[in-house]
């Protein structure tokens, strides 16, 4: 329920708070007066579009902020959902900057517009003439029987639409399958020649550096040997001249004075110790030597491998024979899997059968719960648009099967209508006058105050085209509906005005070199005055006194 709303230089409004009683509320004045701002300010905190034209003052921030309890419509899933903290006194604030920037908030935390938009039909239905247009609109035909439909909250819409999310999953996934599956084959012959190039290759991880290496030995056996071999022969020959004949001699020098001399004793340790060290390396030096070949055969085996190994790395955009195992196995997988796609598609081809045979058990429960609110609210309506001044008026729930089906079902629904006896009910679209189809709205929105936890509905000069004694009856039908939910009309009828229980004026002032609107709550007494001006002039006469009197049951 909407509890109050502050405006603060916004258009015509300088700053206005505005309180908001929980029954039926009429907002009359002068066309011009600002009606309709107030609803232009209203639609801020309901996710419309910000415009910084509606600055009053250009220098200043435009502030729109409203309470409402929001008690009992189960909401919080929406909260959590936004990271914004739940409280059952909801407080929107929207802002608009002179710059042009808009800011909102919902309980003083900052909110993106999808948020307040999500939110907006949830706590307030805002009902113009512009809406009696959707009348025509099949979706809205369609939403509306299924409103009147669910009164325990698990709707066979709710089931179908899980039906159609289920099939529609699967049937995307199939496609992509199918479109995969000739695309593959397409490619299939590309893949295995690919795979089985690098396959034939015999891939081993590190083999590039190996024969990197190889190469360079055979490339340089020659040099290698004689260095090895020239090495030992400075360590080891025949002429006494090289390393380990000397430290022979050495050796042999000390053993002769070890006894005698501690310190030559310890030096032909150490020289023994080198002597047999130095002995190994020699050894190892001949051996090295002697296993260094240069093999013509070999260096064009390696060089024709690396040439391979370079060519696939090459081709591929890689770096390292790794990178072509990796790009190796990633094919042989794909291959398999194209292989396997043939079961997978026969597999997903009998879900989506079973899926769709689900859709169709689940659109046709649909169609019944909505053929039976069909037929409720053609006999329902005809006594409201009877009451409405429409005594001759007839209507029907025309539903038949759709081409296809869709989000919201396979359903086509008309709703024929003749407002005069006799004659072919056609499409109300095609038929009903603006003030017929206004009347026929407000019929509707009646019948679904019982069917909808709508805190409030806002109905914008909805009562266009109406008078005497049906402006009457539309007062009444307003009044009704206010015992189950918060009602505000905007009208022009004095009728409706008599039978609120909240009166709030709006009306215009010059200040200065500037108009200026204000809203005010009307006492018992201004409410009197009011209704005479609206049935005769300012300042009313005696007689529409009277009669305002008698319409407000004074």
């Amino acid at each position: 329920m909407l509890q109050t709303l502050h405006i603060e230089n916004y258009a015509l409004i300088r700053e206005t708070d505005i309180r908001f009683g929980d029954g039926f509320t009429a907002i009359t004045g002068e066309t011009g007066a600002g009606k309709s701002i107030l609803l232009g300010a209203l639609g801020l905190l309901l996710g419309q579009r910000a415009d910084s034209a509606v600055l009053a003052d250009k220098e200043r921030k435009c502030v729109v902020e409203a309470r409402f309890d929001i008690a009992g419509l189960a909401l919080q899933p929406l909260f959590d959902e936004a990271d914004v903290d739940y409280d059952d006194l909801l407080i929107l604030r929207r802002e608009i900057l002179p710059a042009g920037k808009s800011r909102a908030f919902a309980n003083d935390t900052p909110v993106q517009l999808p948020f307040l938009k999500a939110l907006a039909p949830l706590i307030i239905d805002i009902h113009s003439q512009h809406q009696t247009l959707t009348l025509g609109d099949s979706r809205f035909r369609l939403s509306l029987l299924d409103t009147l439909a669910d009164t325990a909250g698990g709707s066979p819409f709710k089931t179908y639409q899980q039906a159609y999310t289920d099939y529609s999953a699967l049937k995307r996934e199939l496609e992509a399958l199918t479109t995969e599956e000739a695309q593959n084959r397409r490619d299939a012959d590309y893949l295995q020649f690919q795979f089985t190039e690098l396959d034939d290759a015999r891939l081993t991880d590190g083999e590039q550096e190996e024969l990197e290496q190889e190469s360079q030995l055979l490339a340089h056996a020659e040099a290698v040997r004689e260095g090895l071999s020239a090495a030992a022969s400075l360590m080891d020959d025949d002429e006494g001249q090289a390393i380990l004949p000397r430290l022979r001699q050495a050796k042999a020098a000390l053993s002769h004075i070890a006894a005698y001399h501690p310190a030559a004793e310890a030096l032909l340790a150490r020289v023994d110790s080198s002597l047999i060290e130095l002995d190994d390396i020699c050894g190892e030096l001949q051996h090295a030597a002697d296993g260094v070949t240069y093999s013509p055969e070999r260096q064009q085996q390696v060089d024709e491998r690396l040439a391979l190994l370079y060519r696939l790395e090459k081709k591929h955009g890689v770096e390292s024979v790794g990178q072509l195992i990796e790009i190796r196995d990633s094919l042989d997988e794909r291959l398999q899997s194209i292989s396997s796609l043939d079961e997978r598609i026969q597999s997903l081809m009998e879900q989506v059968d079973r899926s769709f045979a689900k859709l169709q058990a689940a659109a046709d429960k649909l169609t019944a719960s909505r053929r039976k609110a069909g037929d409720a609210l053609s006999k329902n309506i005809l006594p409201i648009l009877h009451d409405l001044g429409m005594a001759e008026a007839r209507f029907a729930v025309e539903l038949t099967p759709a081409t296809t089906y869709g989000p919201t079902g396979h359903d086509a629904v008309t709703f024929l209508f003749n407002a005069n006896r006799g004659g072919e009910m056609r499409d109300i679209a095609k038929v009903a006058s603006g003030g017929e189809l206004s009347r026929l709205m407000l019929a509707i929105k009646s019948m679904l105050t019982s069917h909808q936890l709508l805190p409030t509905i806002i109905f914008d000069e909805i009562d266009t085209g109406v008078s005497g004694d049906i402006s009457v009856a539309v007062g009444t039908i307003m009044r009704r509906m206010a015992a189950h939910m918060q009602v505000i009309a905007i009208t022009h009828l004095p009728q409706i005005a008599a039978k609120v229980s909240q009166h709030l004026k709006v009306y215009k002032e010059t200040v200065g070199d500037s108009t200026v609107s204000h809203i005010r709550e009307l006492t018992p007494d201004d409410r009197i005055t009011e209704v005479a001006t609206m049935l005769s002039s300012d300042p009313p006469t005696a007689a529409a006194l009277q009669t305002a009197r008698e319409l407000m049951g004074k």
